[in-house]
């Protein structure tokens, strides 16, 4: 029997690829939205109407209008994405999938939470943000029926690199850490999966990594050879990247300094990890593992979307 699955964020790149890969599969789908006038990437209006995509309210900081949006739709699959406005670590929102009929949700979490979830710290940010919201789930949902999507490194994080492009000079803190640089889409291709045909394993914590690892120096070689560009590499110390990050990138200082703290453990750690954390190889094979297609290259990801690197 077919799934009705609401997608919360279908807006973004991986709720977008989630929602058009779930309706591939022959789920109902519903996209649950802030602004239900926005356009969704890669869907056009004819495809909406054809596959009857449903559009419903929703904002994942609001427990009720979660909760709305799911008992009216009748949906039983939900997938979700760290809502950063929460003050519960979206305890409630949980709740209200929970108690309004939810029966398995796919949460798109991070690659960076390891081990022990109670033993993850405030200051390791990025972890522990999703870490709560992932004891949150297994309080809630116990440990078979939600499903944690844990990507590694975005390809899209090497948009930061675009205004160096432009001076053709670019600030970089460990130049020969590795990345593997996962497209969106075959993160959202995952998602979508899950929630149309189920968990095919017992597996609950899903590693998804683009297919190889490359060093910020690659990434940046596979860039500039894409626009024809050789940028200067200026190599940064601990001091300067923090003030690069935030000054210059924009990141909030606590996070700033935890993605500093994360690449000098690199320093000593070698080149299967990433930001401190030791990368299975055998997880580089996962997208294909559950989504039955190929993980994209960094290379053709590039080539795809080479106008984003332009202003």
């Amino acid at each position: 029997m077919a799934h009705t699955v609401i997608i919360f964020g279908p807006t973004g790149a991986v709720g977008s690829a989630a929602a058009r890969t779930a309706s591939a599969l022959g789920a109902k789908v519903i996209l649950a939205m802030r602004d239900t006038e926005k356009s969704i990437p890669g869907l056009s209006a004819s495809d909406e109407k054809a596959n009857a995509f449903t559009r419903v309210y929703a904002n994942l900081t609001k427990s009720d209008t979660v909760h709305n949006a799911v008992l009216t739709t009748q949906a039983t699959h939900a997938f979700i994405y760290l809502a950063f406005g929460s003050t519960d670590n979206m305890k409630a929102t949980i709740h209200a999938l929970k108690s309004a009929g939810i029966e398995l949700v796919v949460f798109l979490s991070s690659f960076t939470v390891r081990g022990d979830l109670a033993a993850i710290q405030p200051r390791d940010v990025i972890p522990y943000a999703h870490a709560q919201v992932e004891m949150n789930l297994l309080e809630v949902f116990g440990e078979k029926d939600f499903v944690a999507v844990r990507p590694g490194a975005f390809a899209s994080n090497t948009l930061q690199y675009q205004k160096g492009f432009e001076r053709g000079v670019i600030k970089m803190f460990g130049p020969d850490m590795t990345v593997d640089c996962i497209v969106p889409e075959d993160i959202g291709r995952v998602c979508g999966t899950v929630l149309a045909k189920g968990p095919q394993d017992d597996q609950r914590a899903l590693y998804l990594y683009g297919p190889e690892l490359l060093s910020q120096l690659d990434t940046v070689k596979i860039i500039g050879d894409a626009l024809g560009r050789d940028p200067k590499i200026e190599e940064c110390d601990a001091q300067g990247a923090y003030k690069m990050f935030v000054e210059e990138r924009g990141l909030p200082a606590p996070l700033a300094e935890y993605m500093v703290r994360q690449t000098r453990k690199v320093f000593a750690t070698g080149e299967d990890h990433m930001f401190g954390h030791t990368i299975d190889r055998e997880h580089l094979g996962n997208v294909e593992k559950y989504s039955g297609r190929k993980s994209t290259t960094f290379k053709e990801w590039v080539e795809q979307e080479k106008g984003l690197f332009v202003s």
